[in-house]
Formats: structure tokens, sequence, C-alpha cells
């Protein structure tokens, strides 16, 4: 038996927490808890601690907040914490020095049915990419990005509605869920690796950047209904407007797919009184919530109160 577990805990966002959260209350000695540095946000450029940090400083939990994970004075207090296994999630990518430190390993929670959907935003691709579902992976890290050996796996499945939000959430309490089972096995000492498969046409994850995130109107209604879906709430799809000699970036969150035929251009905006539409390949798109530059998120119905689109209006 291997019950008197040591637990160095590493992660930044909220996803993190949900998972801390659940090992704390289920009485797991975490002996430390690693998280990003302080960073300024805000129209004030304030320095805000990570959600990790916050809910580990409300637990009286030791926080280390290195800015080089290589560095003599960290790698002491890291040492020094005694852990014999270390837990990451949603975290950034390890040297060999720290994951090799615990006798134990330190192993990894991934958004996804590992080797499927490595990377850095699985959840968001995985609505992109119209998938039926997903889920969760623990893995004990080695030297490549999510490549190692898996421990175990919880599936999730996604729905038809299914916006990177809910399935965050989802895959946040799943998650947390699959760590304590991970932690029973190698408490028991019950822990029976199996190496990733070797997959051709592995589908990726790759970073959301301003590039990738932009709707392409020329993709079929229901690929684009997807996109939104998948980037919503953040970082959320975006598009160019073209409105009365105006070329404006808006933010798209919520919208919704029509099949049918028409003869207008791809892009085409149709706005009515309570409605906005936008002509694509194999019918329209009808936009719930969207986002002007410099306003606040607004439902369409409330947005064309104020706002008028030209009979010529499109989007790019």
């Amino acid at each position: 038996m291997q019950n008197d577990l040591k637990i160095v805990f590493m992660g930044t966002p909220d996803f993190a927490v949900g998972v801390l959260k659940k090992m704390v209350e289920a009485g797991k000695n975490v002996v430390g808890v690693i998280t990003a540095p302080d960073r300024p946000a805000g129209r004030g450029r304030k320095l805000m601690a990570s959600a990790v940090k916050e809910y580990a400083l409300s637990q009286n939990l030791e926080v280390l907040q290195p800015t080089n994970l290589k560095d003599d004075s960290f790698l002491k207090e890291l040492k020094a914490l005694n852990a014999n296994l270390q837990v990451v999630v949603a975290f950034r990518m390890l040297p060999k020095v720290v994951w090799q430190m615990p006798a134990l390993g330190t192993f990894n929670l991934h958004a996804s049915l590992l080797p499927h959907y490595r990377g850095a935003a699985p959840i968001n691709w995985a609505i992109i990419n119209k998938e039926e579902k997903t889920g969760v992976t623990t893995f004990f890290i080695d030297e490549k990005i999510d490549t190692g050996a898996i421990i175990a796996k919880n599936e999730v499945e996604i729905k038809a509605n299914e916006t990177a939000e809910t399935l965050h959430d989802k895959l946040m309490t799943k998650g947390g869920e699959l760590v304590l089972e991970t932690l029973t096995l190698i408490e028991k000492g019950d822990v029976k690796t199996q190496p990733q498969p070797a997959t051709h046409n592995l589908k990726e994850a790759p970073k959301l950047t301003s590039e990738n995130t932009r709707i392409d109107w020329s993709k079929p209604g229901a690929s684009i209904e997807a996109f939104i879906r998948g980037l919503s709430p953040y970082p959320v799809a975006w598009t160019i407007l073209i409105n009365n000699n105006d070329e404006l970036k808006v933010k798209i969150y919520s919208a919704q797919f029509e099949e049918s035929s028409h003869n207008l251009e791809i892009g085409k905006v149709e706005a009515s009184k309570k409605e906005l539409k936008v002509a694509c390949i194999n019918g329209f798109l009808s936009i719930e919530e969207l986002q002007l530059p410099g306003k606040r998120k607004m439902a369409v119905a409330a947005l064309l109160n104020g706002y008028t689109f030209e009979a010529d209006s499109k989007l790019l």
C-alpha cells in the first residue's frame, strides 16, 4: 500500500481549481501548490492571482509561483516540500528535472481521450470538429507534450448544442473524479499503464490564436455553427463586418444554422426587426449574440433596436 501520498499540485486556471478542490475535499495530503506568477489584468493593470492561487490560499496550502521552472532556488523549494507524487492540471510544460523529482512520478490530467487532441485547446477543438464524444485522461508525464503512458480514461458525450463553457464544466467534474481514481490506484500500487497507441491521422488541439479563431464563411453552415460554439464564451469566434463603409471586427457568441437554398452572396447580411441572418453556402446562420467593437455582448434583438445594417452589409 502506497497510502502515505504527499502531493504537489500544479495548475493555474479554473479548470485546475475544480480538480484541486476535489482532492482537498477528499482529504488528500497536498503539501504544496505550484501556479503561475500574479499577472496584471483589467483596466487598472492590477496584479491578479491565478484561480488556483486564490483557492489554495483559502485552504491554507503552501503556494510557489516560479517564473523559471529550472531556477535553482525554485528547485530547492520544490524539493523541500518532500512530495512523493506530483499532479498537473492545465499548467505549462515541465522540465525533466521537475517531473522526475518525486519517487512515484508526475501525472497529468488532459481534457481529451488521448492520443487525440494533444495540445493547448482540446475542449474547443473537439466541439469545432463536431465530435460526438470526448473525455479526460490521466497519464505519466514524459519528455514530449501529452505523450506519456496512460493510467486511466473517462468518456463524456458531446451534446448537439454544447459550447466550450458547458463542456469545460463537465470535463472539470469528470477530471476531478478521474484524478481521485488515479490517486487510489497509486495508493494501492495497482497502476497498470498503457503506452499511447501510434495512431495515423491524429487530431490535434493547437493553441487558439487570432488567426485560427476567425470565421471562414465559405464552410458549410453546420461547421460554422460548431466553430462558434467551440469558441464560446472564450476566446470567441470573430469576423469582419462591412457596413455603411465601416469595417468592424465583430465577435459572435451564439448562432443557429438553418439549411436552405438561396442565390445570395456568401456572407451577405439579412437584417429584420428581430433577426440577423448571414448567407452561407447551404443556408443561413441566424446570429443570436454578438459584440461590436467597444460595446458589450448583446442579444441580436436588443442590438437591432438601435443599430442599422445597410442593404449591402456583409461579413468577411
